[in-house]
């Protein structure tokens, strides 16, 4: 049973408490990020500002999206999630706070760095990911969980992409991250969204058992994306296109599998399967850029602002609630919240198609993307920066 807050329970926000579990500070932090970012780079693409950015203005944009805002995401849910697989004790406090520290310094050192030399700028950003496996994969080791190690080698092959993508400054780089996060949200998704699907199922009476899942079919999907940014960073466009091809239609069936109509009344829910269908929608539309010339920044855009800020804003909405001891009951807005994401995703992709003009369709894209994840942080904000109301740590 989820414990519910009440005003006698619940202690007062803090800075301090931000550092209490990982989720708190990075989900806090992300979500700012998320709402400086996008406004930043549409008033920097438009010319209204001139940022000292460290890098040129569309690659900075592409770093912070994937390696800020995505990295903030992965360490939030990663070194949260990884303690309770391996009951160990979380990271926080002084600890937490220089990893953080570490992920705000290359913040800022991207988007105010422009006379700073690389090789500082490049390392300070390049330095966190590690850090984020070396704690989760301490941990893994130690409780000698195998199944748990193809996230760290994903992971992996993130900071990878990003190696080559700062030092190298190839769009290549960044199109195999989309990627790799895809494949991220292959291997996570795969087990939370079945999994919460079958036991709201079960909870409300209906049959749990026709929710499916293949581990065969799951690591098949799973190995076709690794393939497929190998394939994209060496320019491969004809296998690169089969593979988009064959990967699309895995994670398609599997989709198909979790049954996830059946939970369309609980938003909780029908927010995770809705935001994993743009992982194939986008790759049918890499393979449409490879072997028909459609837009690249549309299947780019599909996977970003579609499936991993989609997802991330599902995801950070029910781990929010339950970590902090609430009833997985969504506060007021945040339903209208998933709603205006899912349509920030559909806009930019009809921009980058030109069906939508293009000074109205970053406008309009990017002021739903600001108004979802704005509602996240009226909504979560106190909660995370709040003692859970049943007394327990963290």
């Amino acid at each position: 049973m989820q414990a519910t807050s009440t005003p006698s329970q619940t202690g007062s926000a803090s800075f301090s408490q931000l550092f209490g579990y990982p989720f708190r500070i990075f989900f806090l932090s992300m979500t700012l990020l998320a709402l400086l970012a996008i406004p930043i780079w549409v008033l920097q693409v438009t010319g209204v500002i001139n940022m000292p950015l460290a890098m040129p203005g569309l690659f900075w944009h592409q770093h912070e999206m994937l390696f800020g805002f995505l990295s903030a995401a992965i360490a939030g849910f990663l070194l949260t999630a990884v303690c309770v697989w391996t009951q160990t004790e979380r990271i926080h406090g002084f600890r937490l706070m220089l990893l953080w520290g570490v992920w705000l310094a290359g913040r800022l050192l991207l988007a105010l760095g422009a006379e700073l030399p690389d090789w500082l700028v490049q390392g300070v950003n390049l330095s966190f990911l590690p850090l984020v496996m070396l704690d989760a994969g301490w941990r893994i080791w130690h409780a000698k969980q195998k199944r748990q190690l193809m996230i760290l080698v994903v992971l992996g092959l993130l900071w990878l992409m990003q190696i080559g993508f700062v030092t190298r400054l190839d769009m290549a780089f960044s199109h195999g991250a989309l990627i790799i996060a895809m494949a991220l949200i292959s291997i996570v998704g795969g087990r939370i969204t079945p999994a919460f699907t079958t036991g709201w199922l079960r909870q409300n009476g209906m049959d749990p058992s026709v929710v499916k899942t293949i581990p065969a079919l799951d690591m098949a999907t799973l190995f076709s994306m690794i393939l497929l940014t190998a394939s994209l960073v060496t320019g491969w466009q004809t296998v690169t296109g089969t593979l988009a091809i064959i990967a699309g239609t895995l994670m398609l069936v599997r989709l198909a599998n979790w049954k996830g109509w059946l939970a369309h009344k609980e938003p909780l829910l029908w927010v995770l399967h809705l935001s994993i269908l743009w992982v194939p929608i986008s790759l049918y539309l890499l393979a449409g850029t490879l072997f028909a010339g459609w837009p690249s920044n549309a299947w780019s855009h599909a996977a970003g602002t579609g499936a991993i800020s989609c997802l991330i804003l599902g995801v950070i909405a029910r781990v929010t609630l339950g970590h902090t001891g609430r009833p997985l009951v969504l506060p007021k807005g945040m339903v209208v919240a998933f709603f205006a994401i899912q349509l920030a995703a559909v806009v930019r992709v009809l921009t980058a198609f030109d069906i939508i003009p293009w000074h109205p369709g970053i406008g309009s894209s990017s002021l739903l993307w600001v108004f979802a994840y704005g509602m996240y942080l009226v909504r979560y904000a106190n909660m995370l920066a709040s003692p859970r109301p049943d007394g327990r740590a963290g």
